[in-house]
């Protein structure tokens, strides 16, 4: 018998040469395929993360905004009742004094439906004192007093001179006599005292004076 010849087919040939070259073709394609749908789910779920962190950003940023608007409100309804507050403060300050007041109100209310019929002026006298001694008695707990004045140094803080007038009995520039008094407020002058002031009566040298030192020197 005899034996086939060995045919070599060029075709084959290379055919079985290039079959390896293709397999490993196909691996490195499957790997970078791999490879690129790996990078892309990376990358989904990095933009979900961000998604997530900015719903939750948007969220605390109206919860914060909400918060402002309701503390800005609340503070506008502060600031209106506490402007409220200080006009009803400025319109009705006085109103402890005035309350204070009333009473001596009616007691001079009370001297005068009996001045007429009151035989006793000694009583009614007294009775008049005792209406005026409460009254400087309020002023005085609310911090208004008399500024003294007769007697005293002239000064221009507490008095204002209408006139002047000689005296011996005083020094210059003290006050005679009180035309009107004057009143503090709790350290603060509110209204002057109207007074009398003593002259300056110092020996000024006349023409006659002059004089006679001239002639002692000749």
């Amino acid at each position: 018998m005899k034996k086939d010849k060995k045919v070599n087919d060029p075709d084959k040939v290379n055919n079985e040469k290039e079959e390896p070259e293709n397999i490993n073709a196909g691996s490195g394609e499957m790997e970078k395929q791999e490879s690129v749908d790996n990078k892309t789910r990376a990358e989904e779920d990095l933009m979900a993360e961000k998604d997530k962190e900015i719903e939750e950003l948007k969220k605390e940023a109206a919860d914060l905004k909400d918060k402002f608007l309701r503390k800005a409100a609340e503070f506008e309804n502060y600031k209106r009742r506490t402007e409220n507050d200080q006009l009803n403060l400025l319109k009705f300050a006085a109103e402890s004094l005035i309350l204070k007041l009333l009473p001596i109100i009616d007691d001079f209310e009370r001297s005068l439906d009996h001045i007429e019929s009151s035989t006793d002026i000694d009583s009614l006298k007294k009775g008049i004192k005792l209406i005026y001694d409460k009254f400087i008695k309020v002023l005085n707990e609310q911090g208004v007093k008399k500024i003294d004045a007769v007697g005293q140094p002239f000064d221009v803080e507490y008095h204002e001179a209408l006139m002047q007038r000689k005296s011996d009995d005083v020094a210059p520039h003290t006050v005679l006599d009180e035309i009107e008094k004057g009143y503090t407020y709790k350290d603060r002058v509110i209204r002057h005292a109207k007074v009398i002031v003593s002259e300056d009566t110092g020996n000024i040298p006349s023409e006659s004076d002059n004089s006679e030192d001239e002639t002692a020197e000749d």
